[in-house]
Order: structure tokens, then C-alpha cells, then sequence
């Protein structure tokens, strides 16, 4: 048996203003590092062999954060775009309550929901489940087979990507799908790759 951690990036300072974020390379804010603290400590007991981020400083600040507090430090670690958040195209740097003020809570939610409705200039969810599934099971599964834990920390619509493929989601069932800021997915993999347990720890209802 092996453990998957999947873990969202802490608060940033893009998302203490409520804006589209996407692939803009923002920090951490403080109240960022401390969830991604709060991350470490529901997970300290696991000693993990690898971990995967994305190309993101947010996502890697948070890694880091973790790493540090669980002294999972001098593990491997692997950085690749195809874990990088959502473009929103048009909609980075807006603020998503002017945006839904302007366009109605309909429109609003299918830019920022939805499974395969594009954002002007941008991605799908559907899109990004396109390049994040096909990486995990070339680069992270074979891990998992082996026996090996492994943490991933990347964002929100990358993870809610990748936990529709591992869970079996219904494209339905992904739109409500919410995963909160440094919130940690613990799932047990048997050699076969196949998921035997889920358990959300650091649960955190910010999903800005």
C-alpha cells in the first residue's frame, strides 16, 4: 500500500483579493504559509519519497512549507506545467465578484465551474484534465505501484482534474466539487494503482 497526498496551494495574495489568478505567478501571503503549516502537520506521520508541484511559486512555496514542518526534506522533487493551474485567459487579474456582479451568477458559475465550457482566451477544466491525468499515470501511478508515498501539491482546478479521474467523478459531480486552500486529499493505492481509501484532512472551507 502506498499514500497519495494531493494538497491545494495555501492562500495567495491574489486570492485574499478575490482575482482570477490562473498561470500569473503569485506568493504566498502569510495566511498562506500558515495553512500550508496546518497541511504539514495533518500529515506528519507520513514520510513521503517524492513529491510533484507545478512550474507556480504559490504551489512550491506551499511544498516547501510542508517539506520543512514534516522534515520530508532531501526527497526528490519534480516541477511540470502540466500540474500548473487554469488559464482564465481573458479573466486573469479580474476580480471574480465584480465578474459575477457584471455577467449573473449562471454565467459566472460556467466560467468558473464547469467541465468543458471555455473561459474567453483560455481553458476548460476539461482541458486541464487533458494534461494532468496523462502525467500522473505516466510519471506518478508507476510511483504508487512501487509502494512509494507521494505528494502532490498543486491548485485547485489541476487537483479537482485529477481527483475526477482517481474517484471516478461524473462530469456532474466535478462541477460541485470545492477543494479549499492547503487542503490535504489522503488516499491509500494498493499495487494495483487502484484507490482503497479517501480521507480529507486540514479540511478548510476558503476556496477562493
Amino acid at each position: 500500500m502506498a499514500y497519495l497526498a494531493l494538497v491545494r496551494h495555501g492562500q495567495s495574495e491574489w486570492n485574499a483579493l478575490g482575482l482570477w489568478t490562473g498561470l500569473t505567478d503569485i506568493s504566498l501571503n502569510d495566511i498562506g504559509r500558515e495553512e500550508a503549516r496546518h497541511s504539514a502537520e495533518a500529515i506528519s506521520s507520513i514520510r513521503f519519497h517524492v513529491a510533484y508541484t507545478s512550474v507556480l511559486q504559490r504551489a512550491q512555496q506551499t511544498l516547501d512549507e510542508i517539506l520543512q514542518a514534516t522534515g520530508n526534506t532531501g526527497i526528490l522533487i519534480f516541477r511540470d506545467a502540466a500540474l500548473n493551474e487554469r488559464d482564465y485567459g481573458d479573466l486573469t487579474g479580474k476580480n471574480k465578484w465584480e465578474v459575477r456582479d457584471q455577467y449573473g451568477e449562471e454565467q459566472f458559475l460556467k466560467w468558473r465551474r464547469s467541465w468543458d465550457y471555455d473561459v474567453p482566451g483560455g481553458e476548460s477544466l476539461k482541458d486541464v484534465y487533458a494534461r494532468v491525468v496523462p502525467y500522473f499515470e505516466a510519471t506518478i501511478l508507476p510511483r504508487l505501484k512501487r509502494g512509494e508515498n507521494v505528494l502532490v501539491v498543486a491548485h485547485g482546478n489541476s487537483l479537482r482534474a485529477l481527483v475526477k479521474h482517481l474517484e471516478s467523478l461524473s462530469e456532474d459531480e466535478v462541477v460541485s466539487l470545492e477543494i479549499g486552500t492547503a487542503e490535504v486529499y489522503l488516499y491509500d493505492v494498493d499495487p494495483s494503482g487502484a484507490i482503497v481509501s479517501k480521507e480529507i484532512r486540514a479540511a478548510n472551507p476558503n476556496v477562493v
